[in-house]
C-alpha cells in the first residue's frame, strides 16, 4: 500500500512539474528589424499639371504664343527598392529608387489657337531620394521622403482636323517630396501608402518637330509641370543583419 502511495506520489509530482514547466514557457514577441535592402512594387494614381508657351519657330526665329494648361489623371504602376537602417530603437533612414509608368493624359483646345489642341502624356516618373522615419510601434513606420524626379512626357499639338501638327518626346529633371506609411506584418513583409509630389523649378524648352511636309518644320515650347502620386504598394525585405529587433517604447 505504501508502495502505491509513493507511485501516485510520484505521478502527481511528474504531472506539476510538467505544468509548471508549460505554463513557465515564454511566449516568444513577435520581433521587427528594419535593417536590410528591399525590392517591391506599387499600384495607384497620378495627377499631372503642364503649361506650355510656344517661343520659337524653325526658321523663323521667336514667337511667342499662348498654348495652355492641362490637367490630366490616370493610373501608374511600378517598382523600387532600397535599404534602410535602424537608427538607435525608433528612427529609420535609408535611400529608395522607384519607377512608375502608365497612361496619365488628356487633350485640351491651344488658348491662342482654339482650333488646334494639345495631347499631354506623362508616361513614367523616375525617383531617387533619402528616407527619414519614426517607429510610432515597432511594426509601424511613418516617414518621409526627399530628392530629385525626372518626369518623361510624350505630347502632340493636333491640326484642327485632327492630324499631327508636331509631337515630342522628353524628360524633365525635377524635385520630390513625400510622406507616407509603413506596416511590417511579417519578419521579411511590409504594405505601404504614400504621396508623393513632384515639380521642376523653372520652365524648360523643348523641341517640336513637325509632321512631314509641314512647315515651320518645328518649334520650341516652354514647358512646366508638376506631378502628385499616391501610391500602393508591398515590399521584401532582405536582412543582412539576422538579429531580429524588438523597439522598446
Amino acid at each position: 500500500m505504501a508502495t502505491g502511495v509513493l507511485l501516485g506520489l510520484g505521478a502527481a509530482g511528474d504531472a506539476s512539474a510538467a505544468d509548471l514547466a508549460v505554463k513557465a514557457r515564454p511566449v516568444a514577441p513577435l520581433m521587427y528589424n528594419w535593417t536590410g535592402c528591399y525590392l517591391g512594387g506599387n499600384v495607384g494614381g497620378g495627377w499631372s499639371r503642364m503649361d506650355t508657351t510656344r517661343v520659337s519657330q524653325d526658321t523663323i526665329g521667336l514667337s511667342s504664343a499662348n498654348y495652355g494648361r492641362e490637367d490630366d489623371t490616370g493610373f501608374l504602376g511600378g517598382v523600387q527598392g532600397g535599404c534602410d537602417f535602424m537608427v538607435g530603437s525608433q528612427f529609420v533612414v535609408g535611400i529608395q529608387g522607384m519607377f512608375d509608368f502608365g497612361q496619365v493624359n488628356g487633350q485640351h483646345a491651344l488658348t491662342d489657337f482654339p482650333a488646334f489642341s494639345e495631347t499631354n502624356n506623362l508616361w513614367s516618373v523616375m525617383s531617387a531620394t533619402g528616407k527619414f522615419g519614426y517607429l510610432w510601434t515597432p511594426s509601424f513606420l511613418g516617414y518621409a521622403k526627399l530628392g530629385m524626379a525626372w518626369m518623361q512626357d510624350r505630347n502632340k499639338v493636333l491640326l484642327p482636323s485632327g492630324a499631327l501638327s508636331e509631337s515630342s518626346s522628353f524628360w524633365l529633371p525635377g524635385m520630390t517630396v513625400g510622406v507616407g506609411g509603413e506596416w511590417m506584418f511579417a519578419p521579411n513583409w511590409s504594405v505601404f501608402a504614400e504621396y508623393n509630389y513632384m515639380w521642376i523649378e523653372d520652365t524648360s524648352g523643348q523641341h517640336f518637330n513637325a509632321a512631314p511636309g509641314l512647315f515651320p518644320p518645328g518649334e520650341v515650347l516652354s514647358v512646366k509641370q508638376v506631378v502628385q502620386t499616391a501610391l500602393v504598394g508591398v515590399n521584401y525585405k532582405f536582412h543582412w543583419d539576422n538579429a531580429p529587433v524588438v523597439a522598446k517604447y
